[in-house]
């Protein structure tokens, strides 16, 4: 028996009539995935068929009934023309007069269930899924039907067990991936990294061999993420009992993985956003493994997350992307004492959002919980359709005594081999030796040199509000400096008219008793102590009770402003042409933040406030409120100064090429 990866080259090779046809490159998953589902089926059923001939001693020509009955106890599907007549999809090909009657009977030969995933005689309002019918309209229109099912009936998958298949349609989907984010790579995870995320859960979980363990992948796309890490747990661990649960929203994706688990014992995938109408909210699970679109908006489905009932979120983050959400949907999901999430992240749920913000949040209430084990930094270039840096995010419900309140973060980012062939923007792999230091480290939990175990308190901090007071050059703020001749705070505007204060417009006017007469109005509305001082060139508007003294001339107007008092900000209106401008003379008190250490005892945590403010801040201030925010920063953590050369070794170099030069200004003059 051969190979099955050698049928991944006869499968594209399918694709080559698609070009033929001006059908675009990244449209061939659409035409492609439905063919692979049936090839998929038969051989599934065939395998099966095989099987229940060789444990129930039954023979489909023999004993066809008590055949079908033991084939359909299986639960795998089913379609008439394969099991109760044997047909293929190769001998429908054989005769090209017969094939359309033939072929349209093998398809309505499937039972309802897999005529729903594989979209055939579908209704008008039925949700089209892998649209078969539609595939094959539109190839028959361009007349190539039969050929394109032709080079398909060659793949015969019945030979190989359910781990063999799926490890072929990981590179087909892989294959997809470079092509057609859009419709096929969305969800899909390189198998290096399946591999690690396998062996992380290994490490992890708690639980016997021969139990069952509960895995769940809310954004399962075509499953290759969730049947991969559970064939390698079974295979590679020794776990003899795992139950898949998925749920995905792409239509094609859901069936592949929905047709992939009829012949997986104890496998469920269902359809619908997760974050709105989740499928398993009655389930707890051991394991949560995802891969969540990234980047993604969730304004669309904004009043119905907000509206949740189930408890799942405790922050939202911004509209623009809604991985985070994922992340508390998964440590929701798990078991109330125990249970681990690896989740795969960009870097903005590292640290986007200030605090406050429902991203900060977020990270807040997961390490508040203390979930929070381990965020490794994966390498950039890992994956199909981007080259950003990702994150493998650890949680824990059972988090081992010596790991309380305690967060190791792994920088796994030189832990890689180049491709010898790139695959879309997957430029780099890990090795299994690779691999091996991360969950070494992992398991270790202690600093060396890919690692560091951190309190879980360091990344917190806090915005500390103030307020501050102006002070002049002097070190005095406003109110000191009252009356201080010659120390006013200068206007800069000259063509500054009027100053707003108390309530009201005050413009300097050139008649002594009109200015006069304006104060005492003022007076008569209880502002009290008000004082009007003139010289000859100046007035004075003066209030001892709230200390501002104001400087006008009748030639330029308000210019100087000589104290504020519990004034906040003195405004100024100016005059051009007809229009009227207000603008701002001086503020007394401004708002600003500082980001402070945080310490999780309240009284030293106010301490350290306190002392960071005497330490840094050298103007008045009052202390406004403080909000704690959780930020994670790898390049901060695992910063490496860079060594520069010393002044000797630089001077050296230098001499060293002056020599050089003379040298062959020695061999031009020969």
């Amino acid at each position: 028996m051969k190979d099955i990866l050698s049928y991944e080259s006869d499968i594209w090779s399918c694709a080559d009539l698609l070009i033929a046809t001006g059908i675009k490159q990244s449209d061939f998953p659409k035409y492609m995935m439905p063919f692979f589902a049936l090839m998929m089926l038969e051989g599934r059923m065939r395998n099966a068929m095989a099987y229940v001939e060789k444990t129930e001693g039954l023979n489909r020509k023999d004993n066809p009934e008590a055949f079908l009955e033991a084939f359909r106890d299986r639960d795998c599907g089913f379609n008439e023309h394969i099991v109760r007549a044997g047909k293929t999809l190769s001998s429908i090909c054989n005769n090209d007069k017969s094939f359309e009657d033939d072929f349209r009977n093998y398809l309505a030969g499937f039972d309802a269930k897999l005529k729903e995933l594989l979209g055939i005689e579908r209704g008008t309002n039925d949700s089209k899924y892998l649209n078969l019918d539609g595939i094959a309209a539109e190839l028959r229109k361009k007349g190539v039907l039969m050929q394109y099912v032709t080079q398909w009936a060659q793949i015969d998958l019945s030979p190989y067990n359910n781990s063999e298949i799926t490890t072929l349609e990981e590179h087909i989907k892989r294959k997809w991936a470079d092509i057609s984010a859009e419709t096929a790579g969305e969800q899909y995870t390189p198998e290096d990294i399946i591999a690690l995320i396998a062996e992380i859960v290994a490490a992890k979980i708690d639980i016997p061999k021969n139990e069952f363990v509960a895995l769940y992948d809310p954004t399962c796309g075509g499953a290759n993420l969730l049947f991969g890490v559970a064939d390698r747990l079974k295979n590679d661990t020794g776990y003899k009992f795992i139950q898949t649960f998925g749920q995905d929203f792409n239509d094609a994706l859901y069936a592949l993985a929905s047709i992939e688990s009829l012949f997986r014992e104890n496998s469920k995938i269902r359809y619908g956003n997760t974050l709105t109408e989740g499928r398993f909210n009655e389930y707890e699970f051991d394991v949560v493994v995802a891969n969540p679109p990234y980047g993604i908006p969730w304004k669309g489905f904004e009043k119905e997350i907000r509206q949740d009932q189930t408890g799942q979120f405790a922050f939202y983050p911004s509209v623009s992307d809604g991985q985070l959400l994922f992340l508390q949907h998964n440590v929701n999901h798990l078991r109330k004492d125990k249970g681990i999430v690896v989740e795969v992240n960009n870097g903005s749920s590292l640290f986007s959002g200030d605090a406050g913000s429902g991203e900060s949040n977020i990270r807040k209430y997961l390490f508040d919980n203390d979930w929070v084990e381990a965020i490794v930094q994966m390498p950039s270039d890992e994956f199909f359709n981007t080259g950003i840096v990702t994150y493998l995010w650890i949680l824990n419900k059972k988090k081992p005594a010596g790991r309380k309140d305690k967060v190791i973060l792994i920088n796994a980012s030189g832990l890689w081999q180049p491709l010898k062939k790139n695959k879309g923007s997957k430029r780099k792999e890990m090795n299994p030796e690779h691999r091996k230091r991360i969950v070494d480290a992992l398991v270790r939990f202690e600093d060396n040199d890919i690692a560091k175990v951190f309190d879980k308190w360091h990344f917190y901090f806090n915005k500390q509000q103030i307020q501050l007071t102006e002070v002049d050059q002097n070190g005095r703020y406003a109110s000191q400096s009252l009356g201080c001749a010659g120390e006013a705070f200068k206007i800069k505007d000259a063509d500054i008219m009027a100053v707003y204060a108390y309530g009201r417009w005050m413009w300097p006017i050139d008649d002594k008793e009109e200015w006069e007469k304006q104060a005492e109005m003022v007076r008569l509305r209880q502002i009290s102590g008000s004082t009007i001082v003139s010289t000859p060139e100046h007035f004075y508007w003066a209030d001892d009770t709230n200390g501002v003294i104001m400087r006008a001339s009748v030639a330029t107007g308000v210019h100087e402003v000589l104290g504020v008092g519990s004034i906040t900000v003195i405004y100024g209106r100016t005059r051009k042409g007809d229009k009227t401008c207000t603008v701002k003379i001086a503020d007394s008190t401004y708002k600003d933040f500082e980001i402070i250490p945080y310490h999780p005892d309240s009284a030293q945590n106010d301490e350290g406030i306190l002392a960071f403010m005497h330490r840094y801040i050298s103007k008045p201030y009052r202390l406004l409120d403080n909000t704690v925010g959780v930020e994670v920063n790898f390049n901060k953590e695992f910063y490496v100064p860079e060594t520069v050369e010393s002044v000797d070794a630089i001077l050296a170099e230098i001499a060293g090429i002056d020599k050089e030069l003379a040298n062959l200004e020695k061999e031009i003059e020969l």
